[in-house]
């Protein structure tokens, strides 16, 4: 279900070939990181089948967390039709995510 992402140009290609998109920032040692990604991922193919889960290894890929400033881990960017509507740092609640998606989800694919 979890695609990573390999490159920028790989970054603004997914962007452009979905309408929503979930891109989850993290690196391998981040305790927390680790512990909400499988609920992260849960939560979006049980909730949000239509939006594409990334992710993007901050440690690999410094450019994308650059490019987009993203220097916090973990952090977690949803695009619908490509535009950043909802980024979520550091401490992130699932149920406060899943509010935050529902409603431009809703409008989008409803």
């Amino acid at each position: 279900m979890a695609t990573s992402i390999t490159s920028l140009d790989d970054f603004h290609k997914t962007l452009r070939e979905n309408q929503a998109v979930l891109i989850y920032f993290n690196t391998s040692f981040c305790n927390v990181g680790e512990a909400l990604e499988p609920k992260v991922k849960n939560l979006v193919k049980t909730h949000f089948p239509k939006v594409a889960y990334y992710q993007v290894d901050m440690n690999f890929l410094p450019e994308i967390s650059t490019a987009y400033s993203v220097f916090v881990e973990p952090t977690i960017i949803v695009f619908f039709e490509g535009k950043e509507t909802i980024r979520k740092s550091r401490n992130i609640g699932v149920s406060e995510l899943h509010e935050a998606i529902s409603r431009p989800y809703q409008l989008i694919f409803e």
